[in-house]
């Protein structure tokens, strides 16, 4: 289950291409998604790298074998809370993307980039996650 505040994508005038990554962002959080290698590996980049909140350095292919043990990776898991998403077109075909994640008591900051590939799909080429200590408030 996602859950996202008023924060979608539709809701915001943007650049086209940050609604774009947003949406494909909020599909990672998906449980069919993270439970799917095919419908996980077709929103990744080819070069990935995630640097995760617990400071492991994740490949492509390590995080398509674990997304589906990972948070959110079923109906009955805890869900991914996703907030505050802003975003900007670095270059054509580029987007930074931020945000926020609530997982239980967890409270993360995030930062992903995304690009279009060589058929014009965005995939994430890179995600980092930083833990938000408690008491910590925006921004």
């Amino acid at each position: 289950m996602i859950q996202n505040d008023r924060h979608a994508p539709e809701a915001l005038p943007q650049h086209p291409e940050v609604t774009e990554a947003i949406v494909r962002e909020r599909r990672l959080h998906d449980p069919s998604v993270r439970l799917s290698g095919p419908l996980a590996e077709a929103l990744l980049d080819a070069d990935f790298i995630e640097v995760g909140a617990s400071g492991r350095r994740w490949t492509h292919a390590e995080m398509v074998a674990a997304l589906p043990t990972l948070h959110g990776g079923a109906e009955s898991s805890i869900p991914i809370t996703a907030t505050h998403f802003e975003g900007t077109v670095l270059a054509p075909g580029i987007v930074h993307l931020t945000y926020e994640t609530r997982i239980e008591d967890r409270h993360a900051r995030r930062s992903s980039i995304w690009r279009r590939d060589a058929a014009g799909e965005f995939r994430l080429y890179y995600h980092q996650a930083t833990p938000v200590p408690d008491g910590t408030g925006r921004p």
